[in-house]
């Protein structure tokens, strides 16, 4: 790890976290969000995140065929309308510079969420998009993660 930025900077942890509690105290779905930050993290090659949301969704009992199918989810028919519009949405932010959130995802993601979650979505995919710069960026050790 190039900087323990857990325990070097604690107060960006703090408010990283209240993005989660935030996020974690909308009307979203757990499994969803865990797609959700699967998704994020394969687009950002963060190996640590995905190897905490795969073990986390896992234990939530997300079926083994969905999450190995996050990566290639247009294509594949185990995932809801609402998770398709979260699961685009959240590779239209990732990909902000070349995506510019268009109009058609977003209104994928109008006509399955109410406004509140919409917010509350779009929050998801910040924060777990700044997770991966810290775990990227900062050299989180692989595999470490324990549930």
């Amino acid at each position: 790890m190039r900087v323990d930025y857990r325990s070097v900077y604690s107060e960006a942890i703090r408010a990283m976290g209240e993005l989660e509690k935030a996020v974690h105290g909308s009307s979203l779905e757990a499994e969803l969000l865990e797609l959700v930050k699967i998704r994020a993290s394969q687009i950002n090659a963060c190996g640590y995140c995905l190897d905490m949301h795969t073990k986390d969704a896992a234990a939530m009992g997300v079926a083994d065929q969905r999450l190995h199918l996050v990566a290639v989810w247009a294509e594949a028919p185990v995932y809801s309308a609402r998770e398709r519009a979260a699961l685009a949405w959240c590779e239209a932010l990732t990909l902000l510079p070349s995506s510019g959130a268009p109009e058609d995802v977003y209104g994928q993601v109008a006509a399955e969420f109410n406004p509140e979650e919409i917010v509350a979505l779009t929050l998801a995919i910040v924060a777990i998009n700044g997770w991966n710069r810290f775990a990227v960026g900062l050299r989180s050790p692989v595999g470490s993660y324990h549930r």
